[in-house]
């Protein structure tokens, strides 16, 4: 297993965000993370990527605990994420922001990387504009690597914001709401692209209310509820779970 989560919880102020979780996410698969609002979906990304941290219980990634490190120390071991909000460099172009993906991992560091300091770093700025011009190119926007990254439409936005955490190198990707906001054209491309990503052999961690998506990509399913994980297993099963045709799906009519 790439990532191990035993009896994790969260509280805020003495409410419970997340209790007892525990998942075993297997390498170069989708798993995805499915739930009603208020689950405890994002909640989770947050403790795996470090941005929060867990009130109790152990996260490991690769056999190590990681619990309690830092956001850039796990995006170094091999975790990128992205938002359900956008979050992009919005005065940057678009090529800029998929070169700062790469940064934790360059020698040079990102400031050295913009303001040129030698012939060294000249040449790694090179080999990072080379790069990300690829996982540009792999998303479909290298034709718009000098826009600015604010004047596109939505879902390209957030194709850049793949591209992006994909610079990183990741092992484990998180993709949080990936399709929101997005037509029905824009989703179909969304979800070929997701599975080419997992052909590369990257696993992907995948929160989506897209239904369609999560039921015709997944290879696992965790279904929360309320905080706590009330189901799992393949696609099959989770369209025939009681408890999440109620709490998630609708409750099944007679």
């Amino acid at each position: 297993m790439i990532l191990q989560i035993r009896d994790v919880g969260k509280y805020f102020n003495g409410f419970r965000a997340l209790s007892e979780i525990t998942l075993d996410v297997e390498e170069k698969k989708i798993h995805a993370i499915i739930g009603p609002n208020g689950a405890g979906k994002t909640t989770l990304f947050n403790l795996i990527s470090g941005m929060y941290d867990v009130s109790q219980g152990e996260i490991r990634f690769r056999d190590m605990t990681i619990t309690g490190l830092k956001p850039h120390k796990r995006t170094k071991l091999g975790i990128g994420r992205t938002f359900q909000i956008v979050r992009l460099f919005g005065l940057m172009t678009v090529l800029e922001n998929v070169m700062l993906g790469s940064h934790c991992k360059t020698k040079a560091g990102l400031l050295k990387t913009f303001l040129r300091f030698s012939t060294k770093e000249l040449e790694e700025e090179k080999l990072t504009r080379e790069k990300a011009m690829e996982w540009l190119d792999f998303v479909g926007l290298a034709y718009k690597a000098d826009q600015v990254a604010s004047n596109l439409p939505h879902a390209e936005q957030r194709l850049v914001e793949i591209a992006r955490a994909l610079a990183l190198d990741p092992e484990l990707l998180l993709l949080d709401e990936p399709a929101a906001g997005m037509n029905p054209k824009e989703t179909m491309d969304l979800n070929e692209l997701v599975v080419k990503i997992n052909e590369m052999g990257k696993t992907v961690m995948l929160i989506e209310h897209n239904m369609e998506i999560v039921m015709g990509i997944s290879h696992l399913i965790s279904v929360l509820n309320f905080g706590v994980k009330i189901a799992e297993g393949v696609p099959g099963q989770i369209q025939e779970n009681l408890a999440v045709i109620e709490a998630y799906l609708g409750r099944k009519r007679s």
